[in-house]
């Protein structure tokens, strides 16, 4: 493989979600949203605090409060940095680095192939099938860690690509660890890599010593994952008195996905996770089981390639990479569906497998390979069917790419179902509402994008946990849309001047708004 290949799949691998970027003028979404609003605090010399929140499983008690006690800082990170190189706040200048790092995946995925093959085709269809990457193509432009994760898993192989050459080089190890601290501090599903890497070493270290695990891979793999992880551990044990942000830990507990937003958290327990009894915990793994095969199947394996990586994982699995990713899709699996199986199976699962992708890629055409020579050897095909195969699966990928951007940018739309926040807004100003006075919205971080204007989500647990969580964070302002109105507050979007607490103000873009009264 030359620099002009590698260059030109850069080139590619940026003018794709570039072009797409024309079509997504807004984050899109609430994981999008929340990364943006974290880029412009901390572009904005803010630091990493937030003025909205869009969940309440932290404990906090007022706004602004610290950022990121659920999800992870790196992306906010990153879109701030185009922030800062720009002199802007767009949404345009905090997606400039991760176009930059998508157009890294595909030379990295195509040099990744080319460890296991040798040959410039197959690598070339592995970094052609980065670019036109289905279900990813519309994300990984966007502030939020698809493209992360893509690329560090992409390197993650490739290192370990150089210590299945020769384990002793523990400035390798060191990079495994670095690389295992940045997905942690991506996603909070990203620590799962450190014991990942752990595995690896106890593979590799048979290299070493025929006696004992030689140590030094596992303190090298621990010392750069600590080199990155250690600063936000710190800030973690200042704050909360633990390294982890009390948000993730509630997850392992929830009942149903709604109470993601539940209020106040402390109703959130192992006793009463227990107490809805063991056929209604069975039966929601059951469903997140289903969906996150339905993931693996559709959104890991791009529907087309799935069979074709099956036949590569078969044909390469004695490859400690290939039993590494293999081990790493089984425990994310597993995390995914039977321990935070809402999450999981509400885009988590898909979230996480990101870093995955670059494997899939590389082996798919491999598995086809393999099934060609196969069939070659029982006298069926030449090197001519070869070449079609590999370019006809490399098309079918690029058509199936096309048809889920267009589904989802344009016949979905590109964007939740958000009322016209900047509308709503002006509706509370005409109506009274002071510029310190915070607001319940859907998005919370959306409404703050959109109008600069504090926001809490609004709290899942009836009118009553409204009008609490209202009371506490001084919240009197209700923007009740149609897609919020869960089964505890559906009657008070159907009957909006029912209730003496809550005083209806008027509809504004579908939503009912309200000024509540706590006292």
């Amino acid at each position: 493989m030359n620099f002009r290949t590698y260059f030109f799949l850069f080139l590619f691998g940026l003018a794709v979600p570039v072009i797409i970027a024309q079509f997504q003028p807004i984050p899109g979404y609430l994981d999008s949203d929340y990364y943006y609003a974290g880029g412009i605090q901390l572009a904005t010399g803010k630091g990493f605090t937030e003025p909205y929140l869009w969940n309440f499983l932290d404990g906090t008690t007022s706004l602004p409060h610290p950022s990121h006690s659920y999800w992870m800082p790196l992306a906010s990170i990153v879109s701030a940095l185009g922030m800062w190189l720009t002199g802007q706040t767009t949404f345009a200048s905090a997606r400039l680095f991760f176009f930059l790092i998508a157009a890294f995946v595909p030379p990295l995925t195509a040099a990744l192939a080319y460890t296991f093959s040798q040959k410039n085709d197959i690598a070339i269809a592995s970094g052609m099938l980065a670019i036109f990457s289905v279900y990813h193509a519309p994300f990984v432009g966007v502030t939020d860690n698809f493209s992360l994760f893509m690329l560090f898993g992409g390197l993650y192989f490739i290192i370990a690509t150089h210590l299945m050459q020769d384990p002793t080089r523990m400035r390798n190890w060191l990079l495994l660890g670095v690389l295992s601290g940045l997905m942690a501090l991506s996603r909070s599903d990203g620590l799962l890599w450190l014991p990942l890497t752990f595995l690896f070493a106890l593979w590799r270290a048979k290299k070493i010593s025929s006696f004992l695990p030689h140590p030094s891979p596992f303190i090298f793999a621990l010392l750069g994952f600590l080199l990155i992880m250690s600063p936000w551990y710190i800030r973690n044990l200042n704050l909360y008195g633990t390294p982890m942000a009390p948000g993730g830990s509630r997850a392992l507990w929830l009942e149903n996905y709604d109470q993601t937003f539940v209020y106040p958290p402390t109703l959130i327990t192992k006793e009463s996770f227990l107490a809805q009894g063991w056929d209604k915990i069975l039966d929601d793994r059951l469903w997140a089981l289903n969906m996150n095969l339905q993931s693996g199947f559709a959104a890991h394996g791009g529907i087309i390639l799935f069979p074709f990586i099956v036949a590569g994982i078969i044909y390469y699995r004695k490859d400690d990479r290939v039993k590494l990713v293999t081990m790493a899709w089984l425990i994310l699996f597993f995390v995914m569906t039977f321990l935070f199986p809402f999450a999981g199976a509400r885009g988590a699962f898909f979230h996480a497998g990101a870093a995955l992708q670059p494997m899939w890629w590389t082996l798919a055409p491999l598995g086809l390979e393999s099934i060609l020579v196969s069939l070659r050897k029982r006298g069926w095909g030449n090197d001519q069917n070869r070449v079609v195969f590999r370019s006809a699966l490399v098309m079918v990928a690029m058509i199936l790419t096309v048809y889920v951007v267009y589904l989802r940018v344009f016949t979905l739309g590109w964007g939740e179902i958000d009322a016209d926040y900047k509308a709503v807004d002006q509706f509370l100003v005409e109506h009274g509402i002071e510029e310190q006075d915070i607001v319940m919205a859907r998005n919370a971080p959306g409404y703050y994008l959109n109008t600069g204007r504090s926001a809490i989500s609004i709290p899942y647990g009836g009118e009553t946990a409204l009008l609490q969580a209202a009371q506490e964070f001084e919240a009197y302002y209700l923007v009740l849309e149609p897609e919020a109105v869960l089964d505890p507050i559906k009657d008070l979007f159907q009957n909006p001047d029912s209730r003496n607490k809550f005083v209806y103000l008027g509809d504004v873009d579908g939503a009912r708004i309200y000024k509540l009264e706590t006292k």
